[in-house]
């Protein structure tokens, strides 16, 4: 018979199973009282802890776990992100590919994200929506540096983390700082391709503006893939990029129609008027005009 533990079984004699044999020859280490386990690699229970539902409501905890992962995703996507605009910047596209392909797969994963919160049906969230206050995505510093980080500069979008001093300092870097896009632009010209001054030099906190010149230096790239092959390489994992951002926003828009209808949002915004609005933004427009060109 098995004695038990906090629920974990503990063989408690006779022949071993085999289950047992195997650990046994594999020589896995079981006693951890000495040395680093799994759990404190990872700081586990601090992770598990972190879910501290409001209400009494059996579904609150997918709703929290939805978004803590997804912050997790986001850290690991703005880890990346900040370090290939670096690589861009010394002229090193080797591993910057590598990191914005990372990013493009961590937004596949958002995107599959949505799936598991759409289990959630209207009542289910309108039980719980009481206890969540004014507390919204809308407000998440992660993804206002992914945005900015990306080129959709908005002052406004500012003022949600002016009370927190040390989330605001790193929302305004990146909204002061260049975007990925305007990094490659300057690639560009640094490679002797005519980019126009006033996309080199410009206020960074202003939201970008499509230039047919912009467009005419792509065409460049486009028209000789192979004498330029690292910028068109390049220019092909922005609209990856552009194309699983676009995909993340929408499942997001649907998802949240489909459990609040057009409810306004909790942190203030139309919901889903404004999610939509969102969809018109585009990143890299010249990425995507010069293919009606080619």
């Amino acid at each position: 018979m098995s004695n038990t533990t906090s629920g974990c079984p503990i063989h408690g004699g006779g022949a071993p199973s085999a289950g047992e044999s195997i650990v046994a020859e594999e020589k896995a280490q079981l006693d951890f009282s000495n040395s680093m386990s799994y759990g404190d690699y990872l700081q586990i229970d601090t992770i598990l802890g972190a879910q501290k539902p409001l209400s009494p409501t059996h579904d609150e905890l997918l709703f929290i776990v939805q978004h803590q992962t997804s912050e997790l995703w986001m850290k690991l996507m703005l880890h990346e992100l900040t370090a290939a605009m670096a690589h861009i910047a010394q002229d090193d596209l080797p591993p910057a590919f590598k990191m914005l392909a990372r990013v493009s797969k961590i937004m596949e994963q958002l995107v599959h994200a949505w799936d598991v919160l759409a289990t959630m049906t209207p009542p289910e969230y309108t039980a719980m929506r009481p206890y969540l206050g004014q507390s919204s995505g809308f407000q998440s510093f992660q993804y206002r540096c992914i945005e900015f980080s990306l080129g959709n500069k908005n002052a406004a979008m500012l003022k949600p983390h002016a009370h927190a001093p040390e989330r605001l300092a790193l929302v305004h870097a990146a909204y002061e700082a260049p975007s990925l896009y305007d990094e490659a632009l300057k690639l560009m010209a640094r490679r002797g391709i005519a980019v126009p001054a006033s996309h080199l030099q410009r206020d960074w906190t202003q939201p970008y503006t499509a230039s047919p010149e912009v467009e005419a230096a792509w065409l460049q790239v486009y028209r000789d893939p192979k004498a330029h092959w690292d910028l068109y390489q390049l220019a092909e994992e922005l609209t990856d990029l552009e194309d699983a951002f676009r995909l993340w926003r929408f499942r997001h828009v649907t998802t949240v129609e489909r459990v609040i209808g057009f409810k306004r949002g909790t942190g203030g915004t139309g919901g889903v008027s404004y999610l939509r609005k969102m969809l018109d933004v585009v990143l890299f427009p010249e990425i995507w005009t010069l293919r009606t060109a080619l």
